[in-house]
């Protein structure tokens, strides 16, 4: 094979949540910022790439295309494609390994890109909460990246992640959304502090909440959740006097008069509203609710949906901030409150 040597330096990973056509040109900014790739060093085809890589023509050509617009590749009609040169040439490339994909990870995602820039190859990778896939990738990759930025959520397992993560140099960790106990040494970090977040937002919902006696909070046995949450939401409660619960089952919670309840995951705000609607009460006036994390859905739903969330565009923007700044910084971002006609 002509190219043999180049495909023993690109592949794609089919474990990886970033889109082919990225894992491409990352690999090939990669292999030029190694030296492993020189300048005037002609490129496979893209139907050998298409091949090689089990890839589609359009995915190949979207990654040369990218390549070419960066200053890397450059191409001659009836010759094909080169290395052109070193573009921007960039010592970053970064790792993210997020916990879960949501509306409001991928606002995290794009504020980062934005804000790093397109010449940084950046890797997304999605473990579904699994500690044990969290493990496996961090292990098949923890020599490859400048950098790896860990969204780090645990359905179970997550108590000892913190062995996993101390084995990267700090240099080249990043923590975001979540401090971690057990992680040492001196790295950026970009964080909420849920159990202050959650008080200090049902304060400034406090006249609103002052038509309804009994809050309670819809936080699933079986949870990736902070349990920090729970322990400001009782703070709160006891602190203002109201009735406080904490339930596992929205379908099944008696709901009545004078609650006002507040939802963390988007499938139990759907199932609340239903019962809500079903037992012809008001939102509003007779129950209230609450949802966390901001979404431009909730600004239309019922006349809105009042939400208290963290700033996600800014989460992503300082992060990649502090990356480019060689920052050990921790950075805390506090919650808001929207008032919208559901509280």
């Amino acid at each position: 094979m002509k190219h043999a040597a180049f495909f023993e330096l690109i592949k794609v990973d089919e474990y990886s949540a970033t889109p082919k056509y990225l894992q491409l040109t990352n690999a090939i900014l990669k292999a030029v910022e190694q030296g492993k790739l020189k300048q005037k060093q002609p490129l496979p085809s893209i139907n050998e790439l298409s091949y090689e890589l089990e890839i589609s023509r359009d995915t190949a050509e979207k990654g040369y295309k990218r390549l070419k617009h960066m200053g890397v590749a450059g191409s001659v009609p009836g010759k094909g494609y080169y290395i052109s040169g070193l573009g921007s040439r960039q010592k970053l490339n970064v790792m993210m390994l997020f916990n879960k994909l949501s509306a409001h990870k991928k606002i995290i995602y794009d504020s980062f890109v934005g804000a790093l820039g397109e010449h940084v190859p950046i890797d997304l990778y999605i473990y579904n909460n699994d500690s044990s896939l969290f493990r496996k990738l961090l292990a098949r990759k923890k020599d490859d990246y400048s950098h790896y930025v860990i969204i780090p959520h645990f359905l179970e397992g997550g108590a000892k992640a913190y062995e996993v993560i101390n084995a990267l140099p700090k240099s080249r960790l990043a923590l975001l959304g979540k401090m971690l106990p057990g992680i040492e040494g001196e790295f950026p970090a970009v964080y909420e502090n849920f159990e202050k977040d959650i008080y200090g937002a049902l304060e400034e919902a406090l006249d609103l909440l002052s038509k309804y006696d009994t809050l309670k909070i819809v936080f699933p046995e079986y949870s990736y959740m902070p349990i920090e949450i729970v322990h400001g939401f009782h703070r709160f409660c006891q602190e203002y006097a109201f009735s406080a619960k904490v339930t596992h089952d929205i379908a099944t919670e008696p709901i009545g008069v004078g609650e006002a309840y507040i939802t963390l995951m988007e499938d139990d705000l759907v199932v609340l509203v239903e019962r809500i609607l079903q037992l012809g009460l008001t939102i509003g006036e007779q129950v209230g609710i609450i949802s966390y994390n901001e979404t431009p859905l909730k600004k239309i739903i019922l006349n809105g949906i009042t939400t208290i969330s963290t700033d996600f565009r800014q989460m992503g923007s300082r992060m990649a901030q502090l990356i480019l700044e060689d920052s050990r910084e921790h950075v805390e971002i506090p919650f808001s409150l929207t008032r919208r006609s559901s509280l």
